[in-house]
């Protein structure tokens, strides 16, 4: 039997399907995205999710999971899917009783990505006609919890139990207030939210439940001390692949010119959550981590080091998310230049009148491998493309670690989170 992903992206479902031991057959579009998947030894049919026919998967398929592309949703967007969500609604209605009227209502969306919201029904249709799937998971931006709403009733009158609600990845283990409208359903187990094991503040063991930690902090995930700085990533050309340099405007700043400063300083290398070999797809990008130690610049310890306070900011926009290194990340999102993640710094004490204030570091854009271990990817996680392009990826990601504690429960398994610790 078959775990079908539609809209797969580059792993984030299925990274943690492998985790808990299981396979699926992910059906997506885009081209790096798909080289991710194979680099990560995912089974990948690259395809238009809208045109791909599901008769290959009649009678053969366990599980369905879809994350539609959220872009027209998402507040990082123009967020042209909620002007065109009554439109989506017919077509999950029509689509739910076997009518296809796709064709006429794209034509009236002012964002053709809106409709892809409803291609989840047209494959649980067909597979219902045979018994099928015998669950389903979806996750998509918060706004689309009125299309769940829709889909659940429609499940529900096939036999399905369904739950559906806004879950928040920091309450599951990820260093991100990623929240997320997601939806469940079985045929045979009652559906539910799988239960947080983490809350802002932490909540020790009683009577009534087994307590819960504290939201995991970026610097638990990436590793790092309350005093180490983001290290400046300087090239000409790219990544893999080529594309822009990694830096917001105004922050292209050389190794030499910050060290002059004294306010660079490299993070640690090698210090891990919980070790585990770098993998030969990030190594062959990267380096090993004993080439890369033996070619980075010396550390500089100084007093200026102890100085800074350093904070991830969600964007360039006057509202953006500015989140303390002690806490998590708010929600990452990516492709856009007003959407880039940069390291900000802050004074960690005021200046006495015996000191002078120093000068603010100027702002670092955050790497890919950051982002991807603060989505809860390993460190060598085999990401393909330019800078561009795997950014995107990562942003449009479900987190490994959240989508575990979907998916256990369906498939039986206990869900140990010690599995999905990063090496940073």
């Amino acid at each position: 039997m078959t775990i079908l992903d539609l809209f797969a992206g580059p792993g984030g479902w299925s990274h943690s399907l492998d985790v808990l031991g299981v396979r699926d057959v992910g059906l997506e579009w885009d081209e790096w995205a798909c080289k991710t998947r194979a680099a990560a030894g995912q089974l990948t049919i690259r395809t238009d999710v809208a045109l791909y026919p599901v008769r290959p998967f009649l009678g053969k398929t366990a599980g369905l999971i879809a994350s539609p592309p959220c872009q027209a949703w998402s507040m990082a967007g123009k967020r042209l899917g909620l002007v065109d969500q009554p439109l989506v609604h017919q077509a999950v209605a029509d689509l739910a009783t076997g009518r296809d009227t796709r064709a006429q209502l794209l034509a009236a969306c002012r964002d053709e990505r809106s409709l892809l919201a409803a291609e989840p029904m047209r494959y649980l249709h067909a597979l219902n006609t045979v018994g099928e799937p015998e669950w389903v998971a979806m996750e998509e931006v918060p706004d689309v919890l009125p299309l769940w709403r829709q889909y659940a009733a429609i499940l529900r009158s096939w036999g399905f139990s369904v739950w559906y609600g806004i879950l928040n990845a920091a309450d599951f283990g990820v260093p991100q207030t990623r929240r997320r409208a997601i939806l469940l359903a079985s045929r045979v187990r009652t559906a539910q939210p799988p239960t947080p094991t983490h809350s802002q503040v932490a909540e020790p063991e009683s009577l009534f439940g087994p307590g819960r930690a504290r939201w995991v902090s970026m610097a638990e995930a990436l590793g790092w001390g309350a005093t180490d700085r983001p290290v400046p990533t300087v090239c000409a050309g790219g990544g893999p692949g080529g594309g822009p340099e990694p830096f917001p405007s105004g922050s292209r700043k050389t190794l030499s010119d910050a060290r002059e400063r004294g306010t660079w300083m490299p993070r640690p290398d090698g210090v891990v959550l919980q070790s585990r070999r770098e993998g030969a797809g990030w190594a062959a990008l990267h380096g090993t981590r004993e080439n890369r130690a033996a070619s980075a610049p010396a550390p500089t310890f100084t007093a200026e080091a102890h100085r800074w306070s350093w904070s991830l900011r969600s964007n360039n926009q006057a509202n953006a998310t500015v989140r303390s290194i002690e806490e998590p990340a708010g929600t990452l999102f990516f492709g856009h230049r007003a959407n880039e993640c940069t390291w900000v710094a802050e004074p960690a004490a005021a200046p006495t009148q015996d000191t002078e204030a120093p000068a603010v570091p100027e702002p670092i854009r955050i790497t890919a491998r950051e982002a991807g271990l603060l989505q809860t990817f390993p460190a060598d996680y085999p990401w393909a493309g330019n800078k561009g392009q795997v950014f995107g990826q990562i942003g449009n990601a479900v987190p490994p670690l959240l989508a575990g504690h979907l998916l256990a429960p369906h498939l039986g398994v206990t869900l140990d989170p010690d599995d999905f610790t990063l090496a940073a």
